[in-house]
């Protein structure tokens, strides 16, 4: 089974995040999505709302394959794994999507090398980051096997959302959460 593990700050969830899921849904049986809390990134909204927003996001796609796992959140991937094994498996062929920015970050998260032996990356390219070929060549020779998809997405980001508050950046669900509990104020 090919299943496609993604956690996401989703601080808020965006237009680029809801696009990535669509077009994971049309290549893996199975989309896994979580809110993650990265420790490598400063002051976050809570979990919960994050997680919240993110259902919203994901609910508005109507994808069947697609569905928010509260349980694979973990600050250490590793772990997430680990979960993602043990509801489906050792056999499943599992894809981790990360995002360009978080190539250099990898080799510096927990018992990484065992991590990027359990599965395959899917580097997602993310508009302000060029993707390095030498940080390319330094995962390949440590015999990870990664792919980037030919993906457009729109150039939005969470940040871009939270400094400036953009309109057609969230999904119309998501910007009435975001009013019903006064976030980004």
């Amino acid at each position: 089974m090919k299943i496609a593990l993604f956690g996401t700050s989703a601080d808020p969830p965006t237009t680029a995040h809801q696009g990535i899921l669509n077009w994971l849904c049309s290549h893996y049986q199975i989309v896994a999505v979580w809110a993650a809390d990265n420790p490598l990134k400063g002051e976050q909204t809570p979990l919960e709302h994050r997680t919240a927003m993110l259902q919203l996001a994901i609910a508005d796609l109507g994808k069947p394959n697609l569905q928010l796992w509260k349980e694979l959140s973990d600050r250490r991937t590793l772990i997430t794994i680990q979960k993602a094994m043990s509801i489906w498996g050792i056999e499943s062929d599992y894809t981790l999507v990360i995002g360009a920015d978080l190539v250099q970050q990898i080799s510096h998260w927990y018992e990484s090398e065992i991590l990027l032996q359990l599965v395959q990356l899917l580097i997602i390219p993310r508009q302000g980051y060029i993707l390095a070929q030498e940080d390319l060549k330094i995962l390949s020779h440590k015999g990870v096997k990664w792919a980037i998809p030919h993906l457009q997405t729109p150039a939005v980001s969470s940040t871009a959302y939270r400094e400036g508050r953009l309109e057609g950046v969230i999904a119309p669900s998501v910007r009435d959460y975001i009013q019903r509990n006064h976030l980004y104020l």
